[in-house]
């Protein structure tokens, strides 16, 4: 804990970074252990990581199929009362957040992840975002800790 001057107190962040080069099949399961070693010695919250831990399988999926050229960057940030999961590529497309009440195609294989994903980051009062930045864009969740 980082401490000014005086009683009041800056909440400490923690964040974890990885870089994958060209992500293939097998960076899903290697990605999701770094991370899920990360939210273990951060000491977080089951329901926070669960949430977390299937995000970062689905959008490291996403870019594994969707963008793998160029690379890919994970992130996790911890602090003032939140889990931050940013998953960036270079690749061109933006992926399309479920719209809310979004009707689903009973016969689809596919597409659901990000609404699963929004799904369960609202229900902990969070939320699924997209960022557009030099490195190219961010699928973002952002969700409340105690």
């Amino acid at each position: 804990m980082l401490t000014t001057s005086g009683t009041s107190a800056i909440p400490s962040i923690r964040r974890f970074v990885h870089w994958v080069a060209d992500p293939d099949g097998s960076s899903v399961p290697q990605v999701r252990a770094r991370v899920r070693a990360a939210l273990e010695a951060w000491a977080v919250p089951l329901d926070a990581a669960d949430v977390l831990l299937m995000a970062v399988s689905e959008l490291v999926g996403n870019v594994v199929r969707h963008a793998g050229a160029g690379g890919m960057r994970v992130g996790v940030a911890s602090g003032a009362g939140w889990l931050r999961l940013d998953v960036a590529d270079r690749g061109a497309g933006l992926p399309r957040l479920p719209a809310p009440r979004a009707e689903t195609d009973l016969e689809s294989e596919g597409g659901r992840g990000l609404l699963i994903v929004q799904l369960m980051a609202a229900e902990l009062g969070g939320e699924l975002s997209v960022v557009v930045h030099e490195f190219g864009k961010s699928v973002r969740v952002r969700i409340p800790v105690a």
